[in-house]
């Protein structure tokens, strides 16, 4: 065997027969809906449960997050969305234009983030306009927003890829 078959074997493009890439869509879709807004979730909790200093923490912490997230979308938000379009079109086109799977896991993958950042900087903006009275609700509410995208997304991707699964055990 030599180096090329043992990195193919190893990085094999076929994404959704591969188990890290449902490892990878494991751990990216419970980083974020542990970290809300970059805010650890059981800040959030413990604020709920009526502990000043979480409380104190939680406000303080969205104040600087939001505020990092509004800068960025502010200065760089159309070059981002503008590169960041050209990216997921050109992948749209390579998975199902070209029939790639590997772009199309991308996209899979991508798309889902691509509306949680949308999300956050939503809620970023929600949480600078409340002068963070309602920090914790809103949190909670975009938690659970995203969530809801998650399961979606899982669910979809896991479709997708057993359809593409058995398509290609069925052609081969």
């Amino acid at each position: 065997m030599d180096f090329l078959d043992l990195v193919t074997e190893v990085i094999d493009l076929r994404s959704f027969s591969n188990l890290w890439y449902w490892i990878v869509l494991a751990i990216l879709w419970s980083s974020f809906t542990h970290w809300v807004l970059g805010i650890p979730y059981h800040l959030v909790q413990r604020a709920r449960g009526g502990d000043a200093d979480s409380a104190r923490d939680l406000r303080l912490l969205a104040r600087i997050n939001s505020r990092r997230v509004l800068e960025v979308a502010d200065m760089s938000g159309p070059l981002v969305v503008a590169l960041g379009a050209f990216v997921f079109s050109a992948l749209a086109v390579l998975g199902w234009g070209y029939r790639i799977e590997f772009a199309q896991a991308l996209v899979l993958l991508i798309l889902p983030l691509v509306l949680v950042a949308g999300l956050s900087v939503v809620t970023a903006r929600r949480l600078h306009d409340s002068d963070f009275a309602t920090a914790e609700a809103l949190l909670r509410h975009h938690r659970l927003i995203v969530q809801a995208m998650g399961i979606v997304s899982i669910f979809l991707t896991a479709f997708w890829g057993m359809k593409m699964n058995v398509t290609a055990s069925v052609l081969h």
